[in-house]
């Protein structure tokens, strides 16, 4: 019988971790963020605010902040939602904070670009006395925090703590479905990142609805594709973590990646565009890491790899278009 989580941590002071704890404010638990920044600690201490990545929206006056990461040994939980780049770092500094055992759930999305791994992976050996879960799907972080209706999947091996996570951070307009295909969960949230930046492309170059359909279509067959091969269940990748974030990263210019994607598709440099855009777009990392992984399983993703190619600056956004419309014809299925 898994223990009651009655208070929760949350790493990460941006949009998403400040809006995961405020969500966990409004589900009553007693949650600690902490965030790197011991200013963006202080302010939310001070005015319930994080202006520099939730401006215009009032937090739980319950939610504390620091910025000292020994103070994780006070929780049950935690959910991490820090960049995917710095999560290895992350969980070996938290190491020794936590008891054995202590529930973390990953809530960022990415493969590590270094070595091509899952979210589950690096945190399996860096936290190997964890008890893991990870939480993805179609949620903004303006949504979340401000009470929108916003369902998610959050997947664990272990069915009962799965539940335990879910009763602790769910509620009424934060819904959350289980499952335990932890792989299938982390690697969707990670892939559609890279589709969404190809989905901003097209959206920037202005080639039409049609192209944003198509292209959507043939990105999730590239993400199924992959997850076969890497062991997702196939009905992980048509839920919310999979098609649901897909629909939503993909046809919304709140995606971080997709507004990447339409400055690029609009012809502005890489660094420009990411100058422009203050903020993370995880699809830049993983892009690399979605196309080593499908090089080792023998699988074709051209459209992961088209935007790969515009992203190492090997391609322009008009080559890699032609490349895509140049493909021989093919069965669908």
């Amino acid at each position: 019988m898994s223990a009651v989580i009655d208070s929760i941590g949350v790493l990460g002071g941006g949009a998403w971790g400040t809006a995961l704890a405020e969500a966990a404010c409004m589900a009553g638990r007693r949650v600690l963020l902490w965030a790197r920044d011991a200013a963006v600690a202080d302010e939310i201490n001070r005015e319930h605010t994080n202006a520099a990545y939730l401006p215009g929206v009032t937090l739980d006056a319950g939610l504390a902040a620091t910025a000292d990461l020994a103070r994780m040994a006070e929780v049950d939980a935690v959910l991490l939602a820090t960049p995917a780049q710095t999560q290895r770092a992350i969980a070996l500094a938290l190491a020794p904070h936590i008891a054995p055992r202590t529930p973390v759930v990953i809530c960022s999305k990415g493969l590590e670009q270094r070595t091509s791994k899952l979210m589950t992976d690096v945190l399996a050996e860096t936290l190997p006395d964890c008890r893991m879960a990870v939480l993805s799907g179609p949620g903004f972080a303006d949504d979340v925090v401000r009470g929108l209706p916003t369902a998610l999947t959050l997947a664990c091996i272990d069915e009962a703590l799965g539940k335990s996570l879910v009763g602790a951070i769910g509620c009424r307009h934060f819904r959350l479905y289980w499952t335990s295909d932890t792989t299938g969960v982390a690697f969707g949230g990670a892939v559609k990142n890279v589709l969404a930046i190809a989905a901003g492309i097209v959206d920037g170059r202005s080639l039409g609805a049609s192209a944003h359909a198509a292209l959507v279509t043939r990105g999730f067959a590239e993400m199924r594709r992959l997850g076969a091969a890497i062991g997702a269940h196939p009905d992980t990748l048509v839920g919310l973590s999979g098609l649901g974030d897909l629909l939503l990263t993909c046809g919304s210019p709140q995606s971080r990646n997709m507004r990447l994607g339409r400055l690029l598709g609009q012809g502005r440099p890489l660094d420009e565009a990411l100058a422009a855009l203050h903020s993370t777009a995880e699809g830049v990392y993983t892009a690399a890491a979605v196309v080593q992984s499908a090089e080792a399983h023998g699988v074709e993703v051209p459209i992961a790899a088209a935007v790969h190619a515009i992203i190492e600056g090997t391609l322009t956004v008009d080559a890699a278009i032609e490349g895509l419309l140049s493909r021989p014809f093919r069965s669908e299925i």
